[in-house]
C-alpha cells in the first residue's frame, strides 16, 4: 500500500494525474472516504491524466458519467443509493467487467459487486482542513 499526503485540492488533483500512469485497461478503482475527503478531486486528476478534455464532475444525481479518453472511463457516484438492487439495476457488471476503466465513488455501497482484483483508494482527513491522507492499494 502506498500512502500520500496532500495539502490542498491542487495537490490531490496532481496526484490523480500522476496516478493515472498506473491505470491499465479494465481497471476498477474503488474510492472510499467521507464526504469532502477528495475523491472527486483525485478522479478529476485521473481523468485529466488519461486524456479527458471535458469538465469532470461528480455524477451524484446522474449516478454515472462516461468519458472518452485513452480508455473509456465510467465514473460512478453511489452516494445517494441505499440498496444493492439500485446498483444492480444500473447494470454495473456491464461496466466494471469491460475494457474500460471504472472509477467508483462511495465504493463501500457496491462492495458485493466488485471483483477482488481492483485498486482501492482510501481517503482520510489530515491535521488541518485541507490536508488529506490517501492510501492506494492494488489488490491482485
Amino acid at each position: 500500500m502506498k500512502e500520500y499526503i496532500t495539502h490542498n485540492e491542487e495537490e490531490t488533483f496532481l496526484l490523480g494525474i500522476d496516478f493515472s500512469k498506473e491505470i491499465i485497461k479494465g481497471d476498477v478503482v474503488a474510492l472510499y472516504g467521507d464526504l469532502g475527503s477528495g475523491k472527486t478531486q483525485l478522479i478529476k486528476g485521473i481523468c485529466k491524466g488519461l486524456g479527458v478534455i471535458e469538465e469532470v464532475t461528480s455524477p451524484t444525481f446522474t449516478l454515472m458519467c462516461v468519458y472518452d479518453a485513452k480508455y473509456k472511463i465510467f465514473h460512478f457516484d453511489f452516494y445517494r443509493l441505499s440498496s444493492d438492487s439500485e446498483i444492480y439495476d444500473l447494470g454495473i457488471d456491464d461496466f466494471i467487467f469491460s475494457d474500460g476503466v471504472s472509477l467508483i465513488e462511495w465504493a463501500e455501497k457496491a462492495q458485493r459487486f466488485l471483483a477482488s482484483t481492483r485498486i482501492d483508494i482510501f481517503f482520510e482527513f489530515g491535521n488541518d482542513d485541507n490536508e488529506r491522507i490517501i492510501k492506494i492499494s492494488r489488490l491482485a
